[in-house]
This record gives C-alpha cells, sequence and structure tokens, in this order.
C-alpha cells in the first residue's frame, strides 16, 4: 500500500539502485520547495503588502495608547502564535510591547477545554483578559477553525482590533465580519502556507515598530 506521504519524496519508492541519483533527486527535490517558498514570501508580502501597513499602523496606535497583543492558533498555527506572540514580547531590537499567547498556559487551556469545551479555550480568555483597546491575532492554515471564530467574536465584542491569518483561499476569516484584517496565503500546502505567515508576522512586527519609532520621533 502506499504511504500518505509518498508524495512529498516519490522517487524514494523507484527502487533506485544508484545512491548518486538518489541525491541527485533529494537535492533536486529540496532545491524545488525553496524555490518553491520563495517565490510564494514574495508574492504574499506583495499582495498584502497595503494591508500590512494599514493593520500596523492600527496596532501601533493602539499599543501607543496602552492596548495589549492576544495571539492564539491551533497545532502548528499555535506554535507560531506563539512565536509571533514572544517576537512583540521580547523582541531582537527595539522595546519590548505587552504581548501573550493564549495556547502558552497548559493548565489553562486543559481546563478551560475540560470544563467549558475546546471550542470556547481563547474565546473564554479573551473575557477573562482583554478589554478594549487591545489587539487579536487568529493563525490558522484553513481560517475556518471553529475556536478561532469565537474568538475572533469575542474580541470583536470586546472592542478588539482582529486580525486573521489564513490560507487556501481565506476559509471563513476572508469574510467574517469580526475580523478587521485578514492576510491569505494561497497555497494548498500548509508547509508553504505556514512559512509564507511566519514572513507575514515578521514583516507586521517590524512595520509596528517602525510606526511606533516614526511617531516617538514626531
Amino acid at each position: 500500500m502506499s504511504e500518505p506521504t509518498n508524495f512529498l519524496y516519490p522517487f524514494i519508492d523507484a527502487e533506485e539502485d544508484d545512491p548518486e541519483s538518489l541525491l541527485a533527486d533529494l537535492a533536486a527535490s529540496a532545491q524545488a520547495k525553496a524555490a518553491e517558498s520563495l517565490a510564494l514570501r514574495r508574492s504574499t508580502l506583495d499582495a498584502n503588502a497595503d494591508l500590512l501597513e494599514r493593520a500596523a499602523a492600527e496596532m501601533a496606535r493602539r499599543f501607543a495608547a496602552g492596548g495589549r497583543l492576544f495571539t492564539f492558533g491551533n497545532g502548528g498555527s499555535c506554535t507560531d502564535s506563539t512565536t509571533l506572540a514572544r517576537l512583540f514580547a521580547r523582541p531582537p531590537l527595539g522595546s519590548p510591547l505587552p504581548a501573550w499567547s493564549l495556547t502558552a498556559d497548559q493548565a489553562i487551556v486543559t481546563a478551560l477545554g475540560n470544563d467549558v469545551g475546546f471550542e470556547l479555550v481563547f474565546a473564554r480568555q479573551l473575557i477573562a483578559r482583554a478589554k478594549d483597546g487591545d489587539i487579536a491575532i487568529a493563525m490558522s492554515t484553513s481560517g475556518s477553525s471553529p475556536n478561532l471564530l469565537a474568538a475572533l467574536a469575542e474580541a470583536r465584542r470586546r472592542g478588539l482590533y482582529t486580525v486573521g491569518f489564513a490560507g487556501y483561499d481565506g476559509g471563513a476569516f476572508a469574510n467574517d465580519p469580526n475580523v478587521d484584517a485578514c492576510f491569505v496565503v494561497r497555497s494548498q500546502s500548509v508547509h508553504r502556507i505556514q512559512e509564507s505567515q511566519a514572513l507575514l508576522g515578521y514583516r507586521l512586527w517590524s512595520t509596528v515598530h517602525e510606526r511606533l519609532r516614526d511617531e516617538g520621533a514626531a
């Protein structure tokens, strides 16, 4: 039976007897994936350039007024959202900004998942912690996770500026009135989507800092 991951490296099961040929196939595959990732990241930044500027301006305005950032996601997007929160809170340069990942506390996540249901693990944290003027960033490859949509709806009710990261065609995020800014990575590959989302997050952070620096100088 064919393994479900054979599409990634089909030549491995081709009974290749020549190790040099196999190594050449592996190298060519890695180079093709790197080229695909680079092209997608460039096109994603270009497609979202104006939105990045607008979102960064609003986030900078809210940070300057005392706002805080909350990030959240599931699976691989959980780790990406945590990385993004840490980038704002503990930046390699510039001033730290108040930012937290709602996935970071295992006790809170598991307690809420057990007591009120996984669909509300992020929304209930926002009820307890968020206030008008804060910022919420939901990261997803599908853009349609029920617990993220519930959290974004709660964030909107509480006066937060809401940002969604999604792949494919944007999923439910793309047309959700509870999402102020939706960054879409138009790819069918989860790997490529998350690589481009990481760059979008970094660019968003750097642009927010540029805005804050410019406003401070003014």
